[in-house]
């Protein structure tokens, strides 16, 4: 897709705060500091669209971004490591679920974990929720430019492993400093939202 333009829409904690366009979108999931808002940048060929933070748990509202007034990509709040009390998580994990569930326009979901480490548990646990609810996922694996090319591909196969991905789901090395990846995803994600 040829970026023309790209906007910042809105932020909603809830399905009724969610733009009404009957736009189809795309949602970015992952634990907090995976790299959701630097993917997001790349992706739009912005530098700052959605806001990046060395904070975890900086995200904590659903953040919609419209792509040429055609469609939306979205940035979920993150999971995991964030400083935030039980109380927030368990509201984070409720908004997740209500929007993954709720909203009829989601094509499909990128999952973001660091090549660097093996999944995490809540890792592991959306990915299992993203295929009970039969939502077309992607695996994408950050910070890809962390790793040296001859290592690779071990922690490519821990990622597999871990998260139990079929041998023909995609698992895409990503990193928004080189911008290896953007290209393949934006195929998938043409072919999910039906644009090119």
């Amino acid at each position: 897709m040829k970026i023309i333009e790209a906007q910042y829409t809105a932020s909603a904690v809830n399905l009724s705060q969610c733009p009404v366009e009957e736009l189809p979108e795309v949602a970015f999931a992952g634990r907090s500091n995976v790299g959701k808002s630097s993917l997001i940048n790349v992706l739009v060929n912005r530098k700052a669209l959605a806001r990046t933070s060395s904070k975890p748990g900086k995200t904590q509202t659903i953040n919609f971004y419209q792509v040429n007034a055609s469609i939306y990509l979205v940035d979920l709040p993150g999971y995991g490591f964030a400083r935030v009390s039980k109380d927030v998580k368990a509201t984070w994990g409720k908004m997740i679920e209500q929007y993954l569930k709720g909203r009829s326009q989601l094509k499909g979901v990128i999952l973001l974990v660091d090549i660097r480490h093996e999944p995490t548990g809540d890792d592991i646990q959306m990915y299992q929720w993203l295929q009970f609810f039969e939502l077309p996922t992607v695996v994408v694996a950050t910070k890809a430019d962390k790793i040296s090319r001859g290592r690779r591909q071990q922690h490519l196969k821990v990622i597999r492993e871990k998260l139990k991905l079929q041998p023909d789901a995609q698992l895409v090395p990503f990193s928004a400093e080189t911008r290896e990846g953007s290209d393949p995803l934006w195929e998938i994600l043409d072919a999910w939202l039906g644009v090119g």
